[in-house]
């Protein structure tokens, strides 16, 4: 089985990030997404089951992943689910898959800053490009432009136009 689906939870563990052959990166955590629901007897929010996800994410997704989420924080994720029956000895039970197309920040429990990664071009020694009229990035030759990220950051990424 395989269907597209969203799921808010807490990230289990650390992001691992691994290359492959070619050059393709992969990243893969724990997410665990718990039900909650409101015992009208108690008159409070109580949790109920926790269903445990293994996401991965590849490419560039997987490099962001990797360097932006850590355990404990609350993500959303998009993706693909896949669903499996598995036995191992006298043991048996299903497991449930993510390959992420979106990850991030559930940002109603916190707040974050965003920042791109800066370009290859910019790796390989070439000055930052100038901003246009009224602070309008302009794109330089190599297709990226100076975008200032987060309010008062001080920090500038480029961005692919």
């Amino acid at each position: 089985m395989s269907a597209t689906i969203t799921v808010l939870g807490s990230v289990g563990n650390d992001p691992t990030l691994s290359h492959h052959p070619n050059d393709l990166a992969i990243a893969k955590f724990r997410l665990a997404s718990t039900t909650r629901r409101f015992d009208k007897g108690e008159q409070k929010w109580v949790d109920a089951d926790t269903t445990w996800y293994t996401v991965t994410a590849f490419r560039s997704l997987a490099e962001h992943v990797a360097a932006s989420v850590v355990k404990g924080q609350p993500v959303i994720v998009t993706g693909r689910l896949k669903v499996e029956q598995w036995t191992k000895e006298q043991r048996s039970g299903t497991s449930f898959e993510i390959e992420a197309e979106l990850v991030g920040h559930d940002l109603r429990w916190g707040t974050a800053a965003f920042t791109r990664p800066v370009s290859r071009a910019r790796d390989a020694g070439e000055s930052d490009p100038p901003n246009g009229v009224d602070g309008v990035p302009e794109q330089n030759s190599s297709g990226w432009a100076a975008v200032p990220v987060g309010a008062g950051a001080g920090v500038a990424a480029e961005v692919p136009f």
